[in-house]
């Protein structure tokens, strides 16, 4: 639930080098630990959403510096939208995403965990969707807070939950567990990724609980074989 006003374009650079997970978060709970999860490979996934069916009203920037050019895309099951990651450290406040670490940081998600406390971002792998406005609504796609979001990036799959919202006019940001385990930078200033990135959410699913990492992979899985199937 940011607002950025920086470019993440400087930190491309810096993720491209990033050759693996990095160490797993200093404040108590282990990140995510793997970076190919699940029995759906990137491939596969990658060549389902070679083409875009446009669905929403618009594009969306990727940063408020830049023009709007990314559509969100409709497939059997599914929208998706390729774009680049911002870094979201909004939530519980730890030692990885606090006001001292993230000029941006709010201490609140839209969706929270199931005892209702806001989710936690540098352990918890959740994506970003743009709050509804003219150009797209996502509840009226079918996605909702809890659903399943295939991540990839450089052939690597992560499985993460729709987690927050953001403007309406930006898209293209996820938490700094799903950049960590996806090899990018995930320091919430300056961190991040300017491009290649692909986000497939798949319509009216939920995991239970939220913060449950193990129930969004599982899940995914069943939902990234039945999406290969249906398109």
């Amino acid at each position: 639930m940011r607002i950025r006003t920086l470019t993440l374009a400087a930190a491309s650079g810096a993720a491209l080098l990033a050759a693996g997970v990095l160490p797993a978060n200093a404040s108590g709970s282990p990140g995510p630990a793997s970076t190919q999860e699940g029995s759906v490979s990137a491939a596969d996934l990658l060549a389902k959403v070679t083409s875009c069916s446009q669905i929403s009203h618009g594009k969306y920037r990727t940063d408020d510096e830049t023009s709007a050019t990314i559509p969100v895309c409709g497939k059997n099951g599914a929208v998706f939208w390729k774009a680049d990651m911002d870094i979201d450290c909004d939530g519980r406040r730890t030692s990885k995403c606090n006001e001292d670490t993230d000029p941006w940081y709010q201490d609140d998600t839209a969706f929270h965990q199931s005892d209702g406390s806001p989710l936690r971002a540098d352990s918890l792998p959740y994506v970003v969707v743009p709050s509804s406005s003219g150009i797209w609504n996502y509840s009226g796609a079918g996605i909702k807070g809890g659903g399943v979001v295939a991540v990839i990036y450089h052939n690597k799959v992560e499985y993460a939950v729709v987690g927050d919202t953001g403007p309406t006019k930006i898209i293209g940001e996820a938490s700094y567990a799903t950049a960590q385990a996806l090899g990018i930078d995930p320091d919430p200033e300056n961190g991040g990724t300017d491009s290649g990135v692909t986000y497939i959410l798949f319509k009216n699913s939920r995991v239970s609980p939220i913060e449950s990492h193990s129930a969004a992979v599982t899940l995914g899985d069943k939902l990234a074989r039945q999406f290969l199937r249906n398109n």
